[in-house]
C-alpha cells in the first residue's frame, strides 16, 4: 500500500526543480532497476510488485537499509513516468558532484573525455552516455544548458549505462580554459576525421542538435574535426555522429 504523501512526492520527482531539491532521481524497470542495484549509487526506496519482489536475487534489499514498499499495478501507474509501468520503480541519490558542479581537472587529464554544449534531446544525452560506456568513456561533461542527465527520459534511454558512466554538469568554458588538453571539435568545416592524427586521449566535443558547437566554445576546439559525407543528407543525429568520433579514435589506440 502506497499513501497519499508518498504518491505526491515520487510524482513531484518527475520535475527538475524537486529532483534538484531533493537530490533524488526514479528509475523505472525491472532491467534499469537490477542495474541500479548492482551499482555503488545511494537508494532510498524502491515500489515493487509482489511478482518483482519475489524474483529479487541479485541484492538483498534490507542490507543496503533499502525502504522497500509492496504496490499494485494501479498504484504503480499512479507515480510511474512512463504509459505502461515494468513492476518496479525506485528512487536513488544524485551523485553529489553532479548535485555540487564538483570537478577536478585530473579526471580528464590523459584521458577519453566526452564533452556536451547544450545538447538538449533527452534520448540523444541518454544514447551518448551508453555510447561513453560501450568505449570505455568514464566521465561525459554537459554544459549547464544541456538537458539534466537525471531527467527521466534520459536515464530510461542510458539502459543502465549512466550507473557506470560519471555523468558532470559544469561551465564547460571554465573547464577548457583550465584544462589545456587536446579538444577535438566536430565541425562540418573541420578536417577529415580518417585522415587526422590523434596525438594524445583529450575531449570529443559535440555541439547542439541545430546550431553545433557556439562561438564561445569553438575557440577551444584544437582539433576541428568532420566525419565526411558521401551521400546528400545534410547533417548527422549528434549520438549517432559521437559514436563515429568514439570509434575511430578507439581504433587508432
Amino acid at each position: 500500500m502506497i499513501s497519499k504523501s508518498q504518491i505526491s512526492f515520487v510524482k513531484s520527482l518527475h520535475n527538475k526543480k524537486y529532483r534538484e531539491e531533493h537530490g533524488l532521481f526514479i528509475v523505472e524497470g525491472v532491467k534499469m532497476v537490477n542495474e541500479l542495484l548492482a551499482s555503488s549509487f545511494i537508494i532510498q526506496s524502491i515500489f515493487t510488485t509482489e511478482n518483482y519482489l519475489k524474483n529479487l536475487t541479485n541484492i538483498n534489499p534490507k542490507a543496503k537499509k533499502i525502504d522497500v514498499n509492496l504496490v499494485t499495478e494501479p498504484e504503480l501507474q499512479k507515480i510511474s513516468t512512463l504509459q505502461t509501468p515494468n513492476e518496479v520503480i525506485a528512487l536513488a541519490q544524485i551523485p553529489f558532484d553532479f548535485r555540487k558542479n564538483h570537478f577536478d581537472i585530473a579526471q580528464i587529464k590523459d584521458k577519453w573525455t566526452i564533452m556536451l554544449d547544450d545538447v538538449q534531446d533527452p534520448g540523444n544525452l541518454g544514447t551518448i552516455i551508453r555510447i561513453a560506456d560501450w568505449f570505455g568513456i568514464k566521465t561525459l561533461i554537459t554544459s549547464l544548458n544541456s538537458v539534466e542527465a537525471y531527467n527521466p527520459k534520459v536515464v530510461q534511454s542510458t539502459m543502465g549505462s549512466i550507473f557506470r558512466v560519471e555523468v558532470l554538469r559544469i561551465d564547460i568554458e571554465q573547464i577548457l580554459q583550465a584544462a589545456k588538453v587536446p579538444v577535438y571539435g566536430a565541425l562540418l568545416e573541420g578536417d577529415n576525421l580518417y585522415k587526422a592524427e590523434f596525438s594524445k586521449p583529450g575531449v570529443i566535443l559535440m555541439g547542439n542538435e541545430s546550431k553545433g558547437i557556439s562561438d564561445r566554445i569553438r575557440k577551444y576546439i584544437t582539433a576541428p574535426l568532420s566525419i565526411p559525407s558521401f551521400g546528400q543528407a545534410e547533417s548527422l543525429n549528434v549520438g549517432i555522429a559521437t559514436a563515429i568520433f568514439c570509434s575511430e579514435m578507439r581504433r587508432r589506440q
